[in-house]
This record gives structure tokens, sequence and C-alpha cells, in this order.
């Protein structure tokens, strides 16, 4: 795991303590994007009872506040693929 998703894990662990969390590092294939030399690429899938009656927008700035400090310099681009409840998740 590299530090940049340690540090991810780790906000959103603290914050929103997930059920389920992969946290997936896309920034080899985005080497030579301008911005990419500020930070990485990253694509969260996350499942969290702090979702529960939050709409998709409320669920992604939930997430963003927990990484707020890291959008500054070790995140540059923050794909949320999946931000549902253990609800959501039951077939």
């Amino acid at each position: 795991m590299s530090v940049r998703v340690a540090l991810i894990e780790e906000r959103l662990q603290a914050v929103l303590a997930p059920d389920a969390l992969e946290i997936i590092d896309d920034s080899a294939a985005h080497a030579g994007h301008a911005g990419a030399r500020e930070g990485g690429h990253f694509t969260v899938h996350i499942v969290s009872t702090a979702f529960a009656g939050k709409t998709l927008i409320q669920r992604h700035r939930l997430i963003y506040a927990a990484v707020a400090d890291l959008m500054r310099g070790e995140i540059h681009a923050l794909s949320i693929a999946k931000a549902r409840t253990p609800d959501e998740t039951r077939p």
C-alpha cells in the first residue's frame, strides 16, 4: 500500500468508519498528465452507515471533506465509484 493510499484510508476510516473500503491507485495510468506531478489519481469504493438518509451529493461531500487536506497535494483526482450504505449492498 502506498503512503498516499494509507493517508486516504486513514482519513476515511476516522470520519466515516466504513464497513468496506477499497482505494485504487490509478496514478500510473495518468503518468505525464500535467497535474499528476502534484498528486495521485485514486478511485474509492466505500460502504458506510454514515451515508444513511443522505443523497449521492451529500455522500460525496462527506468523502471530499474527510480528505480535504490531502486534495492540496497528495491527491490530484479522486473518483468516487461507489458510496453506499450496508443495506444498499445486500441483494
